[in-house]
């Protein structure tokens, strides 16, 4: 359970503000989030959005910008400007703290003080984190892709490790630092290994005169039998197969059992335990609820999943509670799959609910439009049904797809462009970075070399 202390750091809060109220309190700023948002904006219903963040991120779109093919800005525009034009639509940044559904209230910190805001309904699409399925000192030497930060982070990790490859004179060092393991192999997975292997085979091997592609080690690990699980089939095996043409390693049946500074441990039925050296590990094996879930759950009494999802009601209501519901990839709704058109329909459905073009207690229905995801430049698979491509189809199809929920015309175009630098050029044009302006060596110098604070 959260507690407010822990988000102001005083023992001792007082409310800083008077209560107001409106008609529904949005938590969240996803795809379920804004779904709901623009539909009841659509209407003038009066609603307050609180995400402590001030951007919508289009998360399916994350690994290009940790491989440099596009920016932050492309993938997440703020909130304030899509919800701009309805005038009813009020948007703060806050992170939402605590609930009492029986006196509908919600305090959220904001600007160091709780706040607390009345609703007549009240939506929840919080999402997703990171889940290390109880080894959560993982996260410490492994990078995540879940928000703009870790993309960035990530970008500039694996610039980091060419560019130290491309100068370093020890052999195992350079060995190592172009050494590079994903360990899950979903779509984020699978699309990762296949990026990194682009980038020594299309941009690497031409800027890094003393890098030569075949030297960048990528391995993709994953537990199951089979690449892209959900898939199954053709579709799992074409996938496997398009990244070992690429150069990515793909080791099948087997676990990580653990992770430290220099690479990571795993084993399997076959070759037992083993230790792979690699400077940078990727994590996107699993996710769990983010807090805000435990929250609900405690105050309305909802079951959760061993993933802390809300195990919601049919009609996404949570609990005994008609006014409050949870959406997206928070919930377990008949092991729907946690992905942006679950939580757009989730959303769209919630907020005719609160319109009272739906009936309440009517039970949501997902109309499955289809999967697909990305392996590598003009490969991909998709799945609508019975129908499944694969190749370059598969690929523009994806490429249509991604491109139409890009949130505003500039957006779309600069996207287009940098596609086709990258994917029909030989360009990165976000891959960049800044060198620290003191070594890290030279840094711990200076640490040393002070005086002690008396």
């Amino acid at each position: 359970m959260l507690d407010r202390r822990d988000f102001v750091g005083n023992a001792e809060m007082e409310q800083t503000a008077p209560v107001d109220t409106t008609d529904v309190v949005i938590v969240g700023s996803g795809f379920g989030a804004l779904a709901t948002a623009k539909k009841l904006g659509k209407a003038g219903v009066p609603f307050v959005l609180i995400s402590d963040t001030t951007e919508h991120l289009f998360q399916p779109l994350l690994y290009q910008v940790a491989t440099g093919i596009l920016s932050a800005a492309e993938i997440a525009p703020p909130t304030r400007s899509i919800l701009a034009k309805y005038d009813s639509a009020d948007v703060r940044l806050g992170r939402v703290v605590d609930v009492r559904p029986e006196t509908r209230e919600v305090d959220y910190v904001a600007d160091g003080a709780v706040r607390t805001i009345g609703y007549k309904s009240l939506v929840a699409a919080t999402g997703a984190r990171q889940s290390y399925f109880g080894n959560d000192h993982f996260a410490k030497v492994t990078f995540a892709l879940k928000t703009v930060d870790d993309a960035e982070n990530l970008r500039r990790q694996i610039l980091r490790c060419f560019e130290q490859a491309d100068t370093t004179l020890d052999a195992d060092r350079r060995k190592e630092l172009l050494s590079f393991v994903v360990v899950g192999a979903g779509p984020t997975g699978v699309e990762l290994a296949g990026q990194i292997r682009e980038l020594a085979q299309r941009y690497v091997d031409q800027a890094f005169h003393r890098i030569d592609a075949d030297d960048v080690s990528v391995k993709l690990i994953e537990g199951a039998d089979k690449v892209l699980p959900p898939f199954g089939g053709k579709l799992s095996e074409y996938s496997k197969n398009a990244l070992e043409k690429n150069g990515v390693e793909v080791v099948l049946d087997t676990f990580v059992t653990d992770i430290d500074d220099h690479g990571v441990t795993v084993k399997s039925k076959t070759d037992g335990e083993k230790h792979i050296t690699a400077e940078t590990v990727i994590w996107s094996a699993g996710v769990q609820a983010n807090d805000f879930a435990g929250v609900l759950a405690e105050r309305t009494g909802c079951a959760t999943d061993r993933a802390g999802r809300l195990l919601v009601n049919p009609d996404l209501t949570v609990g005994g509670f008609a006014d409050v519901f949870a959406i997206g990839d928070m919930t377990n709704l008949d092991n729907l799959p946690g992905q942006s058109p679950v939580a757009m329909q989730e959303g769209r459905f919630v907020a005719k609910t609160i319109l009272g073009k739906i009936q309440r207690g009517t039970a949501f229905e997902y109309f499955d439009k289809g999967s697909m995801a990305i392996v590598n430049r003009f490969r991909a698979i998709t799945k609508v049904r019975s129908i499944e491509l694969t190749g370059i189809i598969a690929w523009l199809t994806w490429l249509a797809v991604h491109v139409y929920y890009v949130v505003g015309f500039r957006n779309r175009a600069v996207t287009i462009l940098s596609w086709f630098e990258s994917f029909l050029g030989h360009q990165r044009p976000h891959f960049h970075m800044q060198q620290d302006e003191t070594p890290l060596h030279l840094r711990s110098q200076e640490d040393e070399s002070r005086p002690e604070a008396a």
